[in-house]
């Protein structure tokens, strides 16, 4: 009987966990969709995608000095709708969703700058793993970015130097063909 109740009980916290990972990529109330987004056509995701998530992230951009100048090293940041965490954000650039481990790796194709801030970019998947959220990603934009410029200046070499930024991340799968 206690096993019972430990599967059930199992199953249930799953069960919650799925619904508020539907409700938490949902883009509203507090999740911006790119509708309301001014997004330079530049880093436009092609038509054939439709949007799955807006995320919000925190997070920093780490560089680290060589040769007397800096260079970028990694991006490390939560991911975040209502203010839960849903997605880390890590070297590669890799995102991997703390709710279900699926994750989608991603190649710059696009940029468009922003003043004071690193630029909004756009992003094709290289590779996915797993089912679930970022399953089927083929396309990552960076937006709204604030912060997370390099250091300027001389620098020793080996020093690293992690940048406080934010951003809003939409993630985008292939549209069903009809």
């Amino acid at each position: 009987m206690t096993n019972i109740r430990r599967i059930a009980a199992g199953l249930a916290v799953a069960a919650m966990a799925a619904v508020g990972l539907v409700a938490a990529t949902a883009p509203a109330g507090g999740a911006p969709s790119t509708s309301a987004m001014q997004v330079p056509d530049v880093i436009k995701v092609p038509a054939g995608n439709r949007q799955i998530a807006v995320l919000q992230a925190h997070g920093v951009q780490t560089y680290q000095c060589a040769n007397g100048s800096w260079g970028f090293l990694q991006p490390d940041a939560i991911l975040e709708s209502y203010g839960r965490a849903v997605v880390l954000h890590s070297r590669g650039p890799v995102w991997t969703s703390v709710v279900d481990g699926s994750s989608v790796t991603a190649a710059a194709v696009a940029s468009s700058p922003v003043p004071l801030a690193i630029p909004q970019v756009l992003l094709r998947a290289t590779a996915n793993r797993g089912p679930g959220l970022l399953g089927e990603v083929t396309f990552v934009q960076r937006l709204n970015t604030t912060g997370g410029l390099s250091p300027t200046g001389a620098c020793k070499d080996g020093v690293t130097a992690s940048i406080p930024y934010t951003a809003d991340y939409t993630f985008w799968v292939a549209t069903p063909k009809a």
